[in-house]
């Protein structure tokens, strides 16, 4: 009997050095996609599958003071909006910050990988079941339902650990976790373990682990067991497997939804420019009357 999901772990420690030079002093996950702080796409995909609190892993009282502020009321620009009767402004005010939802914040002292991350949040997560996100990859729902959703649907059928995974050419795998022993069936892929990054010859699948994540509280218990991985870091990939290792089900789903990385400068401009087109028609009409004039 699986238990639903009540928390979600958001990693958000680190440099952010991929996003320089606006994080010299602002976090990543407050750069914007599509005029929305990515950070907000994640905390939105939660409420979907009603979370009611998300834990920041944080490196840095300045990123800790970022996201507090910001999923923090603030009664004196609301009143000022109500006032100028900018009731669409204040509208995207409050919304900022779903109803019921508690955040709490967890110190990752060290940066020994993102598996050590997840695991400075066991005292807050407690016995519950939990979300793993990273938040500077953002899914797009675009057949209805959201990426969080599609893996509960799927956690409630199989139990044991749910993530979203991807296909890529055997060359590209080197890049994430690839499934090991892999077998699909429909939209599921059911596995008997995962290798973080493995070298081209040692490949096991074209099944990438991308993340999010739906975990049963176990892990927290196998983590402190995980050893340096090939990168020198604790990996929650490496957790993973264990845990399949063990006997405990893993299964991958290829979620029908559109994945913009925004874990670079570049990336994120494309992302910016995929997005705004494919929600914005006068974006589309303005962009091909762009291109036309610098072709002449």
């Amino acid at each position: 009997m699986t238990r639903k999901p009540e928390v979600c772990i958001l990693p958000v420690a680190g440099l952010s050095t991929r996003n320089l030079p606006a994080t010299k002093v602002l976090h990543k996950g407050f750069l914007t996609l599509n005029n929305l702080p990515i950070i907000q796409y994640a905390v939105n995909a939660c409420v979907e599958i009603g979370i009611k609190e998300i834990v920041f892993i944080y490196s840095d009282q300045s990123c800790k003071h970022l996201f507090e502020k910001y999923f923090s009321p603030y009664p004196w620009l609301e009143q000022h909006l109500k006032e100028k009767n900018k009731l669409d402004l204040l509208k995207v005010v409050q919304d900022i910050i779903p109803a019921g939802m508690k955040f709490s914040f967890a110190e990752q002292k060290e940066p020994l990988g993102n598996g050590h991350a997840v695991l400075m949040a066991k005292d807050i997560v407690g016995d519950r079941d939990f979300v793993v996100m990273w938040p500077d990859d953002v899914y797009i729902n675009t057949h209805g339902e959201g990426v969080l959703k599609q893996l509960l649907d799927v956690y409630e059928e199989e139990g044991g650990m749910v993530e979203n995974i991807m296909e890529f050419p055997r060359e590209q795998m080197v890049r994430y976790g690839a499934l090991i022993g892999a077998v699909r069936d429909g939209r599921k892929v059911h596995a008997k373990g995962k290798i973080e990054k493995p070298a081209l010859e040692n490949v096991p699948s074209n099944y990438a682990s991308m993340g999010p994540y739906i975990l049963p509280n176990e892990i927290m218990d196998i983590l402190p067991e995980v050893r340096k991985g090939t990168n020198g870091e604790i990996n929650l990939a490496d957790a993973m497997g264990l845990a399949a290792e063990r006997g405990m089900k893993l299964t991958g789903v290829l979620c029908d939804v559109m994945r913009l990385d925004c874990g670079t400068n570049q990336e994120l401009e494309k992302a910016n420019m995929k997005l705004t087109l494919m929600t914005k028609p006068e974006m589309r009409a303005y962009c091909q009357e762009l291109l036309n004039t610098m072709l002449v």
